[in-house]
């Protein structure tokens, strides 16, 4: 494994402020509200000499939250079991608690290296705060604030101190170095299972799972690698409608799960398979139509349908209505799959994998061409304001960037963009699918239209050799021949006159 450092501490004490500052990024939701981390969030720091991994961990005591206590203090104990060094956080300006007391009791029973943080210390007058934690006993003590940066380089060089030497990569030696993670992320609404579907992907309990809405809060990462491929599963909030929000936390959450989806390289949409395609579902699925990222629907929980697709036919009924209500994501396979028998995700992983491997796929620019010859000159494009849609050509660019599941971008030169109706768009995607299906992929256009001559202007350049760009200078054809019969600063006179 690699060197891991694991934050522990009382709720509402600067635990994710420092974690975001070690991680180099915002990842954990920050707020003054306390018991707002719930889950065991990791991330990889890399401000040191060496990197190490770090893990941010719920408030401990305070009975904060009653109804995840139990589960929170678990996933903290899983931190500690797998952690090289802790970093016990308090408050600076509260001072000794009961809890923090209480803890530190706690925490020399793990005898592992550790470092007191003192957090807040915001001022120069605080200083003189630090001197009250000497009573618990820690000799490693640093003085910080999270929120303006100050100690950082101190508690670095210390993490740097107590971690053993050794050092390994983010993801197992056996796996391949070159290639770049698949991120995934795994939305949906609230209670729909996505942090079952993660623990079940991870045969581990790796994040909280409750039949309380809204218990993931943090778009938690999660490496994980299967059969030689890698991944970071995303697990993200549910991401419910704007109005039945309940507080700015939750409006944090649904920020960061709409991010994750701008972020991800796929996104796994997670549907309650006993309440089929709901409004929200299908705004979810809009989201990410609008990012224009692959997509793979998962209809949890067949387990408590399975009754009712038992022969070939009803369940093809089944994924038939759920394809008809997601219609706008129709290049999105869909699946059956259940988190709590862990049914149908080896099938899952391998339509990943598919997804992947067609986007890869490129189609010959000779072949893309005739093809939409071919397309048009059978099913011409319908006359708008008495002019039709033309394609002059057409090409598949290739990408500067070796993503790991590229987006299949067309590039066509046409002469008006506007004539194409977003039907007859539709007509040309499918005939691209025909050739190249890109399962779980949307299909970009782009398109460059034809540049408009200007008549006037090449007309009169043509007549007096002139070229209108160059300002009225000489053309190719030189000067206009002087009439030998007109007298300098005279007009010639007209024919019969």
């Amino acid at each position: 494994m690699p060197r891991t450092v694991a934050i522990v501490g009382r709720p509402n004490v600067g635990k994710s402020a420092l974690f975001n500052r070690l991680a180099g990024r915002k990842i954990s939701i920050v707020h003054d509200m306390p018991g707002v981390t719930r889950d065991r969030i990791t991330a990889k720091c890399k401000l040191g000499q060496t990197p190490f991994e770090v893990i941010d961990t719920g408030g401990i005591g305070g009975d904060v939250d009653a109804s995840f206590t139990d589960q929170v203090h678990a996933e903290v104990e899983i931190a500690l079991a797998a952690s090289d060094l802790l970093l016990f956080v308090v408050d600076g300006q509260d001072g000794i608690t009961p809890v923090d007391q209480e803890l530190a009791q706690r925490l020399r029973r793990v005898k592992k290296p550790l470092i007191l943080v003192i957090n807040k210390i915001d001022h120069d007058k605080h200083s003189n705060a630090p001197a009250e934690f000497s009573r618990l006993g820690f000799p490693v003590q640093i003085a910080t604030s999270a929120e303006h940066n100050r100690g950082m380089g101190e508690l670095l060089a210390a993490i740097e101190r107590g971690l053993p030497p050794e050092h390994e990569s983010f993801f197992p030696p056996t796996a391949n170095a070159d290639q770049k993670p698949i991120k995934i992320a795994i939305v949906g609404r609230p209670n729909v299972g996505k942090s079952s579907l993660t623990n079940a992907i991870l045969q581990d309990d790796r994040t909280l799972v409750s039949p309380i809405s809204g218990t993931t809060r943090d778009a938690i990462d999660v490496p994980y690698e299967r059969h030689g491929n890698r991944y970071v599963l995303i697990d993200t909030a549910g991401i419910r409608p704007r109005g039945k929000v309940d507080n700015v936390v939750e409006v944090f959450s649904v920020m960061r799960a709409e991010a994750s989806i701008r972020r991800s390289d796929l996104c796994l949409l997670v549907i309650d398979a006993t309440m089929g395609v709901t409004a929200q579902d299908k705004k979810i699925a809009g989201i990410i139509q609008e990012a224009k990222k692959p997509c793979v629907v998962a209809i949890n929980k067949w387990d408590l349908i399975k009754d009712q697709t038992e022969d070939k036919e009803a369940l093809t009924a089944v994924l038939d209505r759920m394809k008809a209500e997601l219609f706008f994501l129709s290049y999105a396979p869909t699946m059956l799959v259940s988190a709590k028998t862990g049914a149908e995700l080896t099938r899952l992983f391998k339509t990943i994998e598919r997804v992947k491997s067609d986007a890869q796929q490129r189609i010959g620019t000779g072949v893309l061409n005739r093809l939409f010859t071919t397309t048009i000159a059978l099913h011409p494009p319908a006359m708008r304001g008495g002019k039709r849609f033309k394609l002059l050509f057409v090409t598949q660019p290739e990408h500067d960037r070796p993503w790991p599941i590229p987006i299949p971008e067309f590039v066509l030169f046409v002469n008006d963009e506007k004539l194409l109706d977003d039907s007859y768009r539709r007509f040309l995607e499918s005939h691209i699918r025909e050739k190249s299906p890109y399962t779980g992929c949307p299909i970009l256009f782009h398109f460059r239209p034809r540049e408009a001559r200007d008549k006037e202007n090449q007309t009169r350049g043509q007549k007096f050799g002139r070229r209108p760009e160059s300002g009225g200078k000489p053309g190719p054809r030189g000067p206009r021949p002087k009439n030998r019969n007109t007298k300098a600063g005279k007009p010639p006179a007209r024919l019969g006159g």
